[in-house]
């Protein structure tokens, strides 16, 4: 069991010296990068096209998109949308790591990106124990998943900056207790940045844009 322990130490150590390194050519080159953290069918390539869409067009953005297969739809749906973008396959890992995502960010231009969007693969628990380096986790959680994931994957919650509730458009038709959701939310991350949205009509997205333009030009400053 020790040897283990020191085992998974080391390859945690050596993730974080690498997300430290792709920091550092992030910030070099004043890019502000977040990573967008969700269960599969969350509506993580929806939410980043509809980010994508309502920022300003002398805003440019970067796109890698993480999976476990050998598929580049989410990339090329990117791509249509006039975006540069990377597609990683992990190889069946349920997560994305420093390493990946590095080698990743040698394949982009960071002289010509001031936002880079990194949607990581879908899942609730692994991706929330492996640093990228970059400067802000987002969190995805739509209402049709229930109301009780703050409560069975914390972990995630406690380690995110921004909190999407998405899925807005289909709260009439859930049995959704928001204030349930939120009061989990609140005792893993008090006074938590969230943004109620609807991916598939806009709703909600001023404010998301707003708080994401405003983060990209402090970085910049």
């Amino acid at each position: 069991m020790k040897q283990r322990v020191e085992i998974v130490k080391r390859i945690m150590d050596s993730n974080e010296q690498l997300a430290q390194q792709n920091r550092q050519k992030l910030d070099q080159n004043q890019v502000f990068a977040i990573n967008v953290m969700a269960s599969p069918g969350a509506g993580k390539t929806t939410f980043i096209l509809q980010t994508i869409k309502g920022l300003p067009e002398n805003m440019r953005l970067g796109v890698i998109e993480g999976d476990t297969a050998p598929v580049t739809i989410d990339a090329d749906k990117v791509t249509a949308a006039g975006m540069p973008a990377v597609q990683i396959n992990t190889g069946g890992d349920c997560h994305l790591d420093a390493n990946m995502v590095g080698l990743a960010i040698d394949q982009l231009d960071l002289q010509d990106i001031d936002l880079l969007l990194i949607e990581n693969v879908g899942n609730l628990v692994c991706p929330a124990g492996f640093a990228l380096g970059n400067h802000a986790n987002i969190l995805i959680s739509s209402t049709p998943e229930g109301d009780d994931k703050p409560y069975k994957y914390p972990n995630i919650y406690r380690g995110i900056d921004v909190l999407i509730i998405n899925k807005t458009d289909l709260l009439p038709h859930l049995d959704f207790d928001m204030d349930y959701f939120r009061e989990g939310v609140e005792i893993l991350n008090p006074g938590l940045k969230t943004f109620a949205v609807s991916a598939k009509t806009g709703e909600g997205f001023d404010q998301w844009l707003a708080w994401l333009e405003e983060k990209v030009s402090e970085n910049q400053a």
